[in-house]
């Protein structure tokens, strides 16, 4: 199946994700973004890792960054931590969390499976790295690729 960037829009609510990343956001000195590929051939661990980079996730102060990586038309979902965060939380907790997100996307609710993993997300980043007036490191907004 072929994903245009119409059918995008349309599984996926842009508002009510940036809306969870902002709530989770406000309890942790954290950043979790969102990037959506709309037309996939190759690895998506490695197209992950190099969205990352280009979103500039490995620049937070506290190295305490998250990413998730989503491609609907394969139903895949990688989420990535920076070194920070993922050291004390470790690759079970990420795999959790894809295999909740996961089990939405096979039901057809993209949005509710991302707002989902982003509260998770949120709630761990928070036990690690509670909110101190932080500043918002990195956008909001859902990246559409």
């Amino acid at each position: 199946m072929v994903m245009t960037r119409h059918k995008l829009w349309q599984l996926i609510d842009r508002a009510r994700i940036q809306q969870a990343v902002r709530q989770a956001e406000r309890r942790t000195s954290g950043e979790i973004c969102v990037s959506v590929s709309s037309l996939f051939w190759g690895n998506v661990e490695k197209a992950a890792k190099k969205a990352f980079v280009r979103l500039g996730l490995t620049r937070t102060k506290q190295r305490n960054g998250v990413l998730l990586f989503v491609v609907p038309s394969r139903h895949k979902l990688v989420i990535l931590g920076d070194h920070g965060i993922h050291e004390k939380v470790g690759q079970e907790f990420w795999q959790r969390v894809v295999e909740r997100v996961i089990e939405r996307f096979r039901a057809g609710d993209f949005t509710g499976g991302l707002v989902k993993g982003i509260e998770e997300i949120g709630e761990r980043l928070a036990v690690h790295f509670p909110y101190d007036s932080d500043v918002n490191e990195l956008s909001n907004k859902v990246d559409f690729k």
